[in-house]
């Protein structure tokens, strides 16, 4: 078997693996990369393998840099299956339509006014391409085998991250090599989820290292600077938008203040949620609690979907709803997309950031060269459609709704094995982050442990 790593590579986005195993090949997610111009460039180079012969592609859960590339590799002509959870399933089809729909009004936004370094800016894909990508998803339930082609078997376990994400497992029939991909790995304590799986007996493991050089902040202390943020802000006549990736953050998010409303260390303001995608997706998550889904925890189960539908929660579902949440007014504003890369929410920025009374609360990881990493480094102002934005509100960020597992975590997943591996591949980090994990892995296990280059092709 031999792994191919085209993506996710000296980054966080853009997760991509070629397998070739058993009489086949097929990739193990389909991400769109973000971020830096640099790095966003790497979505409009030809694919590395002719999608044709491409025999599947399994993926690991609904977030874009994951499954955000789907619409254009159908559009090159991959016609095959797409393999993932039924969660997952549920929720790509919001996340692939959501994203076709952005690109193509960035791309008219941009003819319009002229900003875009192309005559005609175009989208990477349109909606006619997401909803063919959509009908190829082929949902399967955790612990049941499929085979991605003749030759090789796989399944998935809960990853524990967002709803339907999963730990993949596949093995070369013939040769009795197993392969082990941690997708996105969620944490121990996470306020909706189960933990996530541990790995199966494997000759390799793939892991992530988003957070790979850090442990998080006590989460009990990061909702005190949270309240305090939302309350000086709110008491000065502020608004607070928060960036938040759609799916499960927007969640946690909104089950945290409920939180702190009930205890009274809020203000009970408006609550307004300005994401389509994210409302999309809050109705997945809410049937999953209805439904008492076995990946949701007890606690979550027991307390139903009052949880994150809170009795001041607003929908902006249009337009002209948006728009007028940037014209003054104490309230809050969740919206997409979390790192302030696209979507409604650069709108509310470009809006709200020149006026001290107003506060951003960055909520999760901000990429390097994203709106959200600048604004967290102290960023004076910001270019947002083509203009500079001066950047005068408050910036604040906070850790507690991660919902990546630390390095620390990371490890204790690794080490939860049954029979340790002889390779260990540490992708989906930056640099930095990466190799920091790597050594920790070397220092814990004596293993053969590789942070694969993009295009690096490695037998295991």
């Amino acid at each position: 078997m031999f792994l191919t790593f085209l993506g996710a590579t000296g980054t966080v986005t853009g997760s991509k693996t070629l397998v070739e195993a058993g009489t086949g090949q097929f990739l193990v997610d389909c991400g769109l990369f973000q971020g830096p111009r640099e790095i966003r460039a790497r979505n409009w180079e030809p694919f590395p393998v002719p999608p044709t012969e491409l025999g599947c592609v399994i993926l690991s859960h609904a977030h874009l840099d994951h499954c955000g590339y789907l619409p254009a590799l159908v559009r090159e002509g991959f016609s095959g299956p797409v393999y993932c959870s039924p969660n997952t399933a549920d929720l790509v089809p919001i996340i692939l339509r959501d994203s076709a729909k952005l690109q193509e009004e960035d791309a008219a936004f941009a003819r319009r006014k002229g900003f875009s370094r192309h005559a005609q800016p175009k989208a990477l894909y349109d909606s006619e391409d997401a909803d063919r990508a959509v009908e190829l998803l082929r949902p399967v339930e955790f612990g049941q085998e499929f085979h991605p082609v003749d030759g090789a078997t796989a399944h998935l376990d809960p990853g524990g991250h967002i709803l339907g994400s999963s730990v993949t497992t596949i093995t070369d029939d013939a040769k009795g090599r197993t392969v082990v991909f941690s997708g996105d790995l969620g944490r121990g304590n996470h306020p909706l989820l189960r933990p996530p799986a541990p790995p199966c007996d494997a000759n390799a493991i793939v892991v992530e290292s988003t957070y790979g050089d850090r442990e998080h902040e006590d989460v009990a202390a990061e909702l005190d600077v949270m309240a305090a943020a939302i309350t000086r802000t709110i008491k000065r006549g502020g608004s607070v938008v928060i960036p938040a990736f759609a799916v499960d953050r927007t969640e946690v998010l909104l089950k945290a203040l409920r939180a702190l409303q009930d205890q009274q260390r809020i203000p009970v303001v408006p609550i307004h949620v300005d994401s389509p995608m994210a409302l999309a997706a809050m109705q997945v998550y809410l049937r999953a609690i209805s439904d008492r889904d076995p990946e949701l925890t007890a606690a979550i189960v027991a307390e139903g979907p009052t949880a994150i539908d809170l009795p001041n929660l607003h929908e902006a579902t249009t337009p002209e709803q948006s728009m007028a949440l940037d014209h003054g007014g104490a309230r809050i504003i969740v919206s997409a997309s979390g790192m302030g890369s696209g979507g409604r929410v650069t709108h509310h920025l470009k809006a709200l950031l020149p006026d001290r009374d107003n506060t951003v609360l960055l909520v999760g990881f901000q990429a390097v060269g994203t709106p959200g990493r600048l604004l967290a480094e102290g960023a004076h102002e910001l270019k947002i459609h083509g203009q500079y934005v001066a950047v005068r509100a408050e910036v604040v960020q906070v850790e507690a709704f991660s919902v990546h597992a630390d390095a620390g975590e990371l490890i204790h997943w690794l080490m939860s094995c049954g029979r340790k591996p002889t390779q260990v591949f540490v992708n989906h980090g930056e640099p930095a982050a990466a190799q920091t994990l790597a050594n920790r892995i070397r220092e814990a296990w004596d293993v053969a442990v590789i942070v694969p280059q993009t295009g690096e092709r490695i037998y295991v």
